[in-house]
């Protein structure tokens, strides 16, 4: 039992480590900020447009694709994490298998680059 709670030490010395560091920035961030804010920075503000119209003014579709772009991107790059972790121990199928992985990620890649969607005129 005291092998398995050493082996977890690490892991929780990090995880309190993080914690006590995001309470002490959160805290500086408090205290030490600068506080005069003025109606344009209390008005409200969203994707980039000021609000002056009704809700259900037109809006631009680029915003949604760049959005799901990058969240589409994101997670599949956040697979990459655990096969890096476990890299020592895996056979061969595993490692194509993530070649085959990360080339069709890299042709949806150059077929959105192509398409212009990462353009923004």
């Amino acid at each position: 039992m005291d092998d398995i709670l050493r082996d977890y030490l690490p892991i929780l010395v990090f995880l309190a480590l993080a914690i006590g560091l995001g309470l002490v920035l959160i805290l500086a961030a408090v205290f030490a900020a600068p506080s005069n804010p003025d109606p344009e920075k209390l008005s409200a503000y969203e994707c980039g447009f000021n609000a002056f119209d009704d809700a259900r003014m037109k809006f631009d579709v680029r915003f949604y694709l760049v959005s799901i772009l990058f969240i589409i991107f994101d997670l599949e790059i956040a697979f990459l994490f655990p096969w890096a972790v476990a890299f020592g121990d895996l056979s061969d199928v595993a490692f194509w298998s993530m070649m085959v992985f990360l080339g069709v990620l890299t042709i949806g890649f150059a077929y959105e680059w192509k398409k212009g969607a990462m353009e923004w005129e």
